[in-house]
């Protein structure tokens, strides 16, 4: 046998270990006879009810018995002694277990040796008990019956009682669940109410799991013995028993309840859960039941969670590019503005350079694969503790620290072109607004709005750069939007006008026609100028009303001037681009044309050379339109925009107006009008007219005039006039 001294164990005992007795009933004996006491014990000795043993706990009056079950509610059963301290005292007792311990479990069963004392219809009918009997009834067949019918009914009542509670207990946790909003934290309830409705320690785990996908199955919650496995894979599991039920549950679909319970949780798209209890012991019916009522009210909060986790990710989320969207983006800046960081943290909008023509010259596809490739660099090459997000079609934000958001970093994710298609390389530039985060910054949608006015500066003034935000340029923002604001309501009160400065023939001074130009002053008598306002309409939209009205009313104002100037006077009418690439611009300038009884040879459009910037074969296409029609074309301001003479030879012009930048002020001095030369022998060679603008003394009009100028404008001959100080002109003419 050797130096074994461990004792033997016999196969009886290890059957008794297996399965424990349950625990026995606890009998409560109220009487001040211990002879009573005895006769008792000795009656019920040995008797089995319901699978259990008796057990019994002794109080000789009825103030012992009131403080033991004070103690103690676990009694099934009390046979108490009705005449004790006084010749009610067992009633008194009952009525105190009743409503003092509030106990209307436990089966009461009154005995009186002295009948007489409580009439027992009145007793049975005034009082909660079971039975009622004189102790010379009780007879051992008697008291086995009244005892084991009294513990029937506790167990039944206990039953109903657990069932109650337990009910109680889901209906709670559905309404936890309910309001949970984060995976773990779900997981993790799952196992506490789990544990409560069995009333054991919480030694759980939760895994989840994806039917029909290869996505491993992982632990997502796991408290007790199994804290140390959560993240771990299912399979990696190192306890096997558990490993299998687990699998198996999610696998069949289905709950298990033998040795321990494994319940399952279906979800919706193919999402699951399932959750082990390691129990001691085998569960009763009555758990089963609460059991199944909970898991399917969890089953239904899994699915409320999963679809609140949905519409929260359609959202906060950008479908395509899998990063925050704008609602995001804004989240986590209000949320890093509560962290209080100790270093600088900055925001960045970086705007994609001419991603909408690429768009519209290819195809959305396209565009999308361009977006991806981007979100894709940026998070790749960019700080792993940024946040990155995509605010807009073309636009992503970007948040953390300062130190990690430098226009470099920002320039250097551009620097190397993105491979898209069969591998081919294509280059993209981008243009940045930042913005640094202080103690002054509040809200995080006043934090974007001041990096998207330092996009837009840089966007307008330094294309592909980076511009960081300072109070100016939100001042300015905000002077532009009041502005506009005001032109908006000036516009619909009719305070802005047309005045008029004519076209002079230089040779002999004769009015060829005249410019309308657009005047606004303010209630207060302010002058608004036009280089202010004509911007702000343009960028806004709002230049297509006004410049429709602008048309009107010059249209009007020359038929008022038929009869009273030659039948060649034309009005030259300012277009942005805006309008021209309104569908109906060419249809509707032709029909005021018609309705003021003109021709089109007393038009004239004037258009600046940034319409080379546009879709030039549309513009093309309406210039030889208007031009069939007799309306006369012009280039405004020419020779300071950037067209080339390639684009300039294919456009259908009439006429080029020469920039007073080239005829005034410092090219006044310049021998013989450099630039305005140039531009008059370029006209001469394209066969167009030029007419020149800010003429102001004879000697710039017979310089022009020599070089071939054949019209002009400027204060030497008129300023520009409203309708009445014109028809005064006109008369001095």
């Amino acid at each position: 046998m050797g130096d074994n001294n461990e004792p033997l164990v016999f196969a009886e005992d290890i059957a008794e270990l297996a399965s424990p007795m349950p625990a026995p009933w606890k009998i409560l004996i109220v009487d001040d006879d211990p002879d009573v006491h005895a006769a008792t014990k000795l009656a019920l000795k040995g008797s089995l009810i319901e699978e259990r043993t008796l057990s019994f706990v002794d109080a000789y009056s009825a103030a012992e018995g009131l403080s033991l079950l004070e103690q103690n509610a676990d009694f099934a059963v009390a046979l108490i002694d009705v005449v004790m301290e006084s010749d009610d005292s067992g009633l008194n007792l009952v009525q105190n277990i009743r409503d003092k311990l509030n106990n209307h479990s436990i089966r009461l069963i009154l005995r009186t040796g002295q009948p007489g004392y409580a009439p027992e219809s009145d007793t049975i009918r005034l009082y909660d008990i079971n039975d009622y009997k004189t102790k010379a009834e009780l007879t051992r067949i008697r008291l086995f019956t009244s005892v084991t019918i009294a513990i029937r009914s506790y167990s039944q009542i206990k039953q109903l009682e657990a069932k109650r509670d337990g009910l109680k207990q889901i209906l709670a946790a559905t309404s936890e669940l309910t309001r949970l909003t984060n995976g773990q934290n779900f997981s993790s309830v799952v196992i506490k109410q789990l544990c409560a409705l069995l009333k054991t320690e919480r030694e759980c785990l939760v895994c989840a799991a994806s039917h029909g996908h290869n996505e491993p199955s992982f632990i997502v919650a796991a408290t007790g013995h199994f804290s140390s496995w959560l993240n771990m894979p299912l399979a990696s599991l190192p306890n096997e028993r558990i490993r299998t039920h687990l699998t198996q549950a999610l696998n069949e679909r289905q709950h298990f309840f033998h040795d321990g319970v494994c319940v399952y949780f279906p979800g919706k798209d193919n999402q699951a859960l399932a959750a082990f209890v390691d129990m001691p012991r085998a569960i009763s019916s009555s758990e089963q039941y609460l059991l199944a009522v909970l898991c399917s009210n969890i089953a239904v909060a899994y699915e409320n969670f999963q679809l609140y986790r949905s519409i929260e990710q359609l959202a906060y989320q950008d479908p395509l590019v899998c990063l925050p969207n704008r609602n995001g983006f804004v989240a986590e800046i209000e949320r890093q503005m509560r962290l209080n960081a100790t270093t600088p943290q900055a925001v960045v909008l970086v705007d994609l350079d001419n991603f909408t023509y690429i768009n519209s010259v290819l195809d959305d596809a396209y565009g999308d694969d361009i977006l991806r490739a981007v979100a894709q660099r940026l998070c790749s090459q960019l700080s792993k503790s940024l946040c990155i997000a995509r605010v807009s079609g073309d636009v992503f934000g970007i948040l953390g620290d300062a130190s990690d958001l430098t226009p470099e970093s920002i320039e250097t994710v551009f620097a190397e072109p993105f491979r898209l298609h069969q591998n081919e390389p294509l280059r993209l530039s981008a243009t940045s607004g930042l913005i640094i985060l202080d103690k002054t910054s509040r809200h995080a949608m006043e934090i974007l709005k001041n990096a998207g006015v330092a996009l837009k500066q840089a966007k307008h003034f330094h294309r592909g750069k980076t511009v960081l935000f300072a109070t100016e340029l939100a001042d300015a923002a905000r002077d532009r939007m009041q502005l506009l604001s005001r032109l908006r309501v000036a516009f619909s009160s009719e305070r802005l006008t047309l005045h008029f400065q004519p076209f002079i023939r230089l040779h002999d001074g004769a009015a060829m026609g005249a410019e309308c130009l657009l005047r606004w002053q303010t209630a207060e008598g302010q002058h608004i100028p036009p280089d202010h306002f004509i911007p702000l309409a343009e960028q806004s939209g709002m230049i297509v009303a006004l410049g429709d009205w602008v048309i009107r009313t010059a249209l009007r104002w020359r038929a008022g001037l038929i009869g009273r100037v030659d039948d060649t006077f034309r009005v030259a009418i300012n277009v942005s681009l805006v309008q021209l690439i309104e569908d109906n611009f060419v249809a509707n300038i032709l029909h005021y044309i018609h309705t003021q009884g003109l021709q089109g040879y007393h038009v004239e459009i004037e258009l600046t050379e940034s319409m080379a910037a546009h879709d030039i074969n549309s513009v093309i296409q309406k210039l030889k339109q208007m031009r069939e029609h007799g309306i006369s074309i012009a280039i405004d301001d020419f020779g300071t925009g950037y067209s080339s003479l390639s684009i300039l030879s294919s456009l259908p012009i009439d006429r080029l107006k020469i920039d007073r930048s080239f005829v005034s002020g410092d090219a006044a001095n310049q021998p013989h009008f450099g630039i305005a030369h140039t531009v008059i022998e370029l006209a001469t060679n394209l066969q167009m007219h030029t007419i020149a603008e800010g003429i102001e003394t004879e000697s710039q009009r017979d310089t022009l005039r020599q070089n071939g100028c054949l019209e002009g404008q400027g204060y030497l001959f008129s300023r520009p006039l409203d309708e009445a100080q014109f028809n005064q002109w006109l008369a001095q003419q």
